[in-house]
């Protein structure tokens, strides 16, 4: 059964037939949560779970940075691992920046994540996720995000074979405001 993770500390609404919340011991992302943005969420097929992950990024420019944009899971079965035939899957992204190369477990799944955000810039450029790590095993894979704010915990390990599945919170273009785009996210846990 799937379990959901958190980057925040929020009660998501679960569907216990699609996943179970991990959560991050981090109140960091309380700051953010729920600010800007709408949820969209995303699964691996049946039977396949994350073995990696890359990033969609708007690297820094001199204006309204964005950051982190996107990200996506490759999906694999258990018993086909970095197969040509993997599936990806992403929940909502944002508009800005270029998809970074995929980052692989070198064996098993992807079962724990930790997301660095920059906090509320007041009348600034808010740019709200800006990065975010995955654990498979005891190995630590580091995403290719920016350096803007903190590093939350880590979130809660899968209890069952891996995470499966994913769900963001994207800030739709503002247009002459300040635009966030990824502001959130949580994953799924699968036994």
């Amino acid at each position: 059964m799937p379990s959901e993770v958190n980057g925040s500390n929020a009660d998501p609404t679960i569907d216990e037939s699609c996943g179970t919340p991990l959560s991050t011991k981090a109140t960091l992302f309380e700051v953010l949560t729920r600010l800007w943005g709408s949820w969209g969420e995303e699964m691996c097929p049946p039977g396949t779970y994350a073995a990696g992950f890359s990033l969609k990024v708007e690297d820094p420019i001199d204006g309204d940075d964005t950051a982190l944009n996107g990200i996506r899971l490759h999906c694999v079965a258990s018993n086909s691992m970095y197969s040509p035939n993997s599936a990806s899957v992403q929940s909502a992204e944002g508009s800005w920046g270029g998809w970074k190369a995929i980052k692989w477990c070198p064996s098993g799944f992807l079962t724990a994540f930790q997301l660095r955000v920059e906090s509320s810039q007041g009348g600034g450029d808010d740019t709200a996720a800006n990065n975010i790590n995955f654990k498979c095993g005891e190995n630590e894979l580091k995403g290719d995000g920016t350096n803007w704010g903190d590093w939350g915990g880590w979130s809660e390990r899968c209890d069952g074979k891996g995470i499966c599945g994913i769900k963001t919170l994207v800030e739709e273009p503002q247009g002459r405001g300040d635009d966030t785009a990824l502001n959130d996210v949580h994953m799924y846990c699968c036994a």
